[in-house]
């Protein structure tokens, strides 16, 4: 059977007997792959700590009979996770963000999504901005590379772009008044810019923001994430924003 060699962002792990771990990475080349790490729990492993969770790493797999894959070889590329794991929120972050890199991907290569991650956890582990605006950075700029970006400039129901008000999670974005079904969530220009802001990267104005106004568009994204993956986030409950 072959062999092939990949970098991979390592999303989860699950021990497997005495020794063993199985893990899930989402590969540059060859979308999400789920491997077996041999005696990897064992003190004496090579590479016990380089297959811990938001690790980047060098990986050669052996692609045997079953729908696992064995691995045979890792080497470290990105070492994110101890700075990562040393800090709750930008550990409960990266959390949300490789169970969403998870649900979003298969086994085809999403070298975008792949890309967009790495970043994400790189800036994470670097302490580059408030983890709660990298988190939604990373799932509003995800769900666009997905095909699934909210509308913001004109309304998801008619089209309209006049009059947006409120930000409807299951019509796809924003509504005008007269689409707005009762009840709907008011949402402004400021929530609109955040959006906008969070969609390209808009550090200096992001970090300006009133927290209240930057907590009612989590709200929203939160909401938005899991309409869209069609169940909840197990890690999204977690998260310390």
């Amino acid at each position: 059977m072959p062999t092939y060699r990949d970098e991979g962002i390592v999303l989860r792990t699950f021990n497997l007997g005495e020794a063993d771990r199985i893990v899930t990475l989402l590969t540059r080349n060859h979308g999400k792959v789920r491997a077996v790490a041999k005696g990897v729990r064992r003190t004496a492993s090579k590479f016990g700590s380089r297959l811990e969770p938001f690790m980047v790493t060098d990986v050669q797999f052996y692609q045997g009979r079953s729908s696992l894959d064995t691995i045979q070889q890792a080497e470290t590329l990105g070492p994110y996770g101890a700075d990562i794991a040393g800090h709750y929120d930008r550990f409960t972050a990266a959390n949300v963000m490789a169970e969403t890199a998870e649900r979003l991907t298969d086994a085809e290569a999403a070298t975008n999504q792949y890309t967009l991650l790495l970043g994400a956890l790189r800036s994470l582990s670097r302490g580059e901005h408030a983890p709660h605006l990298t988190l939604d950075s990373y799932l509003m700029r995800a769900f666009s590379l997905a095909g699934w970006s909210p509308s913001l400039d004109t309304c998801s129901r008619c089209g309209s772009p006049d009059d947006l008000t409120s930000f409807v999670v299951h019509f796809g974005g924003m509504v005008c008044a007269t689409c707005a079904p009762s009840g709907s969530a008011r949402a402004g220009a400021e929530t609109i810019a955040i959006f906008e802001a969070l969609l390209t990267g808009q550090w200096d104005y992001l970090e300006t923001v009133d927290r209240a106004h930057l907590a009612r568009v989590s709200s929203l994204i939160s909401a938005y994430t899991q309409w869209h993956l069609e169940r909840a986030l197990k890690s999204l409950e977690h998260v310390a924003r």
